[in-house]
């Protein structure tokens, strides 16, 4: 797992903690510095929020959102510039038990430049900003096509997505000689024409606007080319179409299928790559004997530890960490793997609850636990379907070994 991809992993869970915390009124602050921004002038925009919170009505919330302001303020003095990519502030009060509240502080630097000064008060925290930063952000553009229908779409990072379908009304071909034929047959073509005309001004205004790195295009037999050829794309879409293929569906799975198709053509998108690690466990998953795969945490970890792991698939949307736990009552201690979030398991020795005595991420686990022993780590999106069966089927955690363990 290279360290852009453990960041982005990191990244996430963090926005997804942020997220799940909620304030009893309008009194959690989300504070987006640009790098280009001065810090003097943000803390002089504090300070009048400062003063204008003196309005507040509910003595709580105001005593709230003042002790945030005084926070962030204290800690831009550490700042004599934003970072790179800018900063972004969650301060603020949050509901606990009860009517309790506990005060929270967090400073997050995006792995995208923050473009725009923001500055908002509310019940909850505002990450939307943060969330578009995350993933692949290449877009590649898709349309199948034949006489019957065509369907166009977009792959966004990891996802395939229909935009819109086009049904024809283009009639068969005549079996009919003579001048009837003919005449039949130029009728046909004429349809044709029209149907073409209309899927590329609907493909010209659907992806014209998108941030595209291609186009690509699928069909049965010469039908795609008769539309990539007969002018009906913008000529900046035709600049952008990248290859064309023979597929037997154009309707939505046929989307999927001209992006399997693009699999060489696309080897480079995240996407791509799990595709292949998920098919190869697969494949290996389905052997009946000589199977070099293994699945759940206790199988994988026990392979790692034995050396016996080449690749480690890990889902993203994982959500445990390694604890080491210790019984108070009677002293008894273990390492146990649980939910972020959870209740805490009972002593074997006494049935008493155990506490956290330290924690690390199971992610961050299993990645070191790899390097110490020269296997690999790759995290699978769950944005996929891939990564929804990783997740699902495998409880997140799979590996590809180097042999068999008994």
């Amino acid at each position: 797992m290279d360290m852009t991809k453990k960041q982005e992993y990191k990244f996430k869970k963090s926005l997804e903690k942020i997220k799940e915390l909620k304030g009893r009124g309008t009194e959690l602050i989300s504070l987006y510095i640009p790098p280009d921004k001065q810090i003097s002038d943000v803390a002089a925009y504090l300070r009048e929020e400062m003063s204008q919170s003196s309005n507040i009505k509910s003595k709580s919330t105001k005593k709230h959102v003042q002790a945030a302001l005084k926070s962030i303020l204290a800690k831009l003095k550490y700042f004599k510039q934003p970072p790179s990519n800018g900063v972004v502030f969650f301060v603020g009060h949050i509901s606990t038990a009860g009517d309790q509240t506990d005060m929270i502080s967090e400073s997050l630097e995006p792995p995208q430049p923050v473009e725009t000064f923001l500055y908002r008060c509310d019940s909850e925290f505002y990450i939307e900003p943060l969330r578009a930063m995350m993933g692949e952000k290449k877009i590649y553009g898709l349309i199948v096509v034949d006489r019957s229908e065509a369907t166009i779409g977009i792959l966004n990072g990891n996802r395939v997505e229909m935009l819109k379908n086009i049904q024809s009304l283009v009639p068969s071909k005549h079996s009919k000689g003579g001048q009837s034929a003919q005449r039949f047959e130029r009728l046909i073509e004429e349809a044709a024409h029209k149907y073409f005309k209309k899927v590329g001004e609907k493909a010209n205004t659907l992806l014209l606007n998108e941030n595209m790195e291609g186009l690509l295009i699928g069909g049965p037999g010469r039908t795609k080319d008769d539309f990539a050829d007969g002018g009906y794309l913008h000529h900046e879409l035709e600049k952008k179409i990248i290859e064309r293929f023979n597929t037997g569906y154009t309707d939505e799975y046929g989307l999927k299928e001209l992006v399997n198709m693009a699999e060489d053509t696309l080897s480079d998108l995240e996407v791509m790559k799990e595709k292949k690690l998920m098919n190869r466990l697969m494949e290996e998953i389905k052997k009946p004997t000589g199977s070099l795969a293994t699945y759940g945490e206790e199988h994988v970890r026990k392979a790692l530890i034995m050396g016996a792991v080449d690749i480690v698939l890990v889902s993203d949307g994982i959500d445990r960490v390694r604890a080491d736990v210790e019984c108070l009552e009677c002293g008894h201690e273990a390492e146990r793997t649980i939910k972020s979030v959870s209740v805490l398991p009972k002593c074997p020795e006494c049935g008493s609850s155990m506490e956290i005595i330290e924690k690390v991420d199971l992610v961050d686990e299993l990645h070191e636990l790899a390097k110490s022993v020269g296997s690999e780590v790759e995290l699978i999106s769950d944005e996929s379907e891939e990564g929804e069966l990783l997740l699902n089927a495998f409880g997140g955690l799979a590996a590809i070994l180097r042999f068999r363990v008994g």
